[in-house]
């Protein structure tokens, strides 16, 4: 039982990650409709964002304290996850928003590749350790928690809050749910559909870099190739939590990562990927909209 309760717990920590990852994907579908395939090497680039601002801050101050470094890390690789996808939405995904389904679908892909390619050629190709920055072990019993599984678990929780909040709760929410349901009859009661949608793309990057800087302080390394397997597995969560649901897509996280963490210990760690999908596809067959999804509405 120690050893059941142990992996739930190894499942909660990557669920959370992929979780926060989830997130991004799910409210850029809600808002336009479409699938970001590039939101996964946003991860990346969180992660990435995190790593070279530690180097640099523990460069020239050597005895700062670890939870500020977490902070100034988490922050700096927000804001640049931000520009980038802001960038990426302003430049790729807005002039094609008019255009056939397929074309945002395929600049997506397009996307994904330059990012990756483009933290291979600048950081290059091999892995990038970090010393551990959280090493605080509590036993409990014969469970082993660590504080940053502890830390991943808490963040995720007040993360999913907030922005629970902002979408319920705030003009922006309002202005963000009235652009889901219909963009031509938002734009005519006043709100502002491209700034709406831009913010969206910056508040999914925002979550992707936390969730970046996390997935670094756990496992330490970063790598440019990082952003393709989390980022499959974040928008498989999203789509068996409910895509377009953000309570939906932390809970197809958590499933997705006490799948794997479960599958893992009691069976072949080399199939645990298809485990996970097989279950995706049981879910869809007997609920197609995922499990906290609604079924769109055909508008006339």
């Amino acid at each position: 039982m120690e050893y059941f309760i142990q992996q739930l717990i190894n499942g909660l920590t990557l669920g959370s990650i992929y979780g926060l990852v989830a997130i991004g994907y799910t409210m850029v579908y809600g808002i336009i409709g479409m699938i970001n395939f590039a939101h996964g090497d946003i991860f990346m680039l969180g992660g990435f964002a995190a790593l070279i601002i530690f180097l640099i801050i523990t460069s020239f101050f050597a005895g700062i304290p670890i939870a500020l470094l977490l902070i100034i890390m988490m922050v700096v690789g927000m804001l640049v996850t931000g520009l980038w996808n802001w960038t990426i939405e302003r430049i790729a995904y807005r002039p094609l928003r008019g255009s056939f389904r397929l074309a945002p679908l395929i600049t997506a892909i397009g996307m994904s590749i330059t990012l990756s390619n483009f933290i291979q050629v600048t950081q290059g190709p091999r892995n990038k350790p970090i010393p551990p920055l959280v090493t605080d072990v509590f036993h409990l019993g014969g469970l082993t928690i660590s504080l940053k599984q502890i830390l991943i678990v808490v963040i995720t929780a007040i993360l999913l809050f907030a922005f629970w909040y902002i979408v319920n709760k705030t003009p922006l929410g309002r202005a963000q749910r009235a652009t889901e349901q219909d963009r031509k009859m938002a734009a005519l009661l006043g709100v502002d559909v491209d700034r709406t949608i831009s913010i969206t793309f910056i508040m999914g990057a925002a979550l992707a870099a936390v969730a970046g800087s996390m997935y670094l302080m756990y496992y330490g390394v970063a790598s440019f190739n990082d952003g393709f397997i989390p980022g499959v597995k974040a928008f498989t969560a999203a789509v068996l939590g409910g895509i377009g649901s953000l309570p939906g897509a932390v809970l197809g996280g958590l499933l997705i990562g006490l799948i794997e963490s479960l599958w893992s210990a009691y069976f072949s760690i080399a199939y645990k990927d298809v485990a996970t999908f097989a279950i995706l596809a049981f879910v869809l067959i007997f609920k197609p909209t995922g499990i906290l999804g609604r079924p769109e509405v055909e508008k006339v």
